[in-house]
């Protein structure tokens, strides 16, 4: 069977339902929607060099897809990244390879050095991994809580002395406050790939005007009025929810608040119809592992993050 490679057709919501189907399919951990698909497509800064890959069959159906780009937000240069999903009912086709061949030759064409791509850690994809020259590094986990039958820690009756819980739609007419909180916490994030969150109106575009994130399920703790603790809510708009960032200033650590504002997010999040929430964690983040183990999620699979060295055209 022909399998070819091309782009996302931007404004075409069928074909970024058809990566959503892929995605799902390949890594159901992973909150995907369409909106959102053709939002991280049209919200990229110019020197991301964001392509949405899609391998399809010769009758077009489409069993792949890959995200590649330059992480122009690090202070090492020439960082990239690739991760390829290709459904699992139809590998063995050459979707994979023809997807990563595809990304190596955008990267380095543009500078990159280093490709970074996360592979889950199962024989088969790790296997394919290393035989494209790509070698492991630190792992992630995907964690799962059932949202409809845990029991949630309850909130306290009365927050500790000038201790203030908003949604993140609070912060509606002004998210600055937001965005600070978000880079110093992930300047903290251990990780492979250093990241710094230095441009407001970038950070506007592409995180808090991204369709995937629930405002209203977002949760920031305040003490005595100054942003001290969040976490970050995306849902599908259906029954699945996730925790995409949850951080607390190094001022305020060692206090809780991380732990009060989830607790007041996952119940939002349940009262609103969501059965499912997801985390992730790297695997040497033992405080964030270990709050999400109070809380009832459990690992439901693991990722590690390869990285190659790509040769100059």
């Amino acid at each position: 069977m022909t399998v070819s490679i091309r782009d996302l057709r931007p404004g075409d919501p069928a074909d970024a339902e058809s990566v959503v189907r892929v995605r799902r399919a390949a890594l159901p951990f992973m909150i995907t929607t369409a909106e959102g698909v053709a939002f991280e497509l049209s919200s990229a800064h110019p020197a991301k060099h964001h392509r949405i890959l899609v391998a399809e069959t010769g009758d077009g159906r489409v069993i792949g897809t890959a995200q590649v780009g330059i992480v122009y937000d690090s202070p090492e240069p020439g960082q990239s990244y690739v991760n390829s999903y290709v459904d699992p009912a139809h590998r063995g086709l050459g979707a994979g390879t023809l997807l990563l061949r595809t990304a190596e030759q955008h990267l380095a064409a543009r500078g990159a050095v280093d490709v970074y791509a996360w592979v889950l850690d199962n024989p088969a994809p790790r296997a394919f991994a290393e035989r494209h020259g790509y070698r492991p590094g630190r792992s992630a986990h995907f964690l799962r809580l059932d949202l409809a039958a845990a029991t949630l820690p309850e909130l306290p009756r009365d927050l500790p002395a000038g201790v203030e819980l908003r949604p993140g739609s609070a912060f509606a007419a002004d998210p600055r406050p937001l965005f600070e909180a978000d880079a110093e916490t992930t300047a903290d994030e251990p990780g492979d790939v250093a990241a710094e969150l230095d441009d407001y109106e970038d950070w506007l575009a592409h995180i808090w005007n991204s369709p995937s994130l629930d405002k209203e399920l977002t949760t920031v703790a305040l003490v005595d009025g100054v942003v001290a603790s969040f976490t970050a809510a995306q849902t599908d708009g259906g029954t699945r929810y996730a925790s995409a960032m949850t951080g607390t200033l190094r001022a305020f650590r060692g206090r809780g608040l991380a732990k009060l504002a989830k607790t007041a997010s996952l119940h939002r999040a349940r009262a609103a119809g969501y059965t499912e929430a997801f985390t992730g964690n790297d695997a040497g983040n033992g405080p964030m592992l270990a709050v999400n183990e109070w809380f009832g999620y459990e690992i439901c699979a693991t990722e590690t993050r390869h990285t190659k060295k790509l040769e100059t055209p």
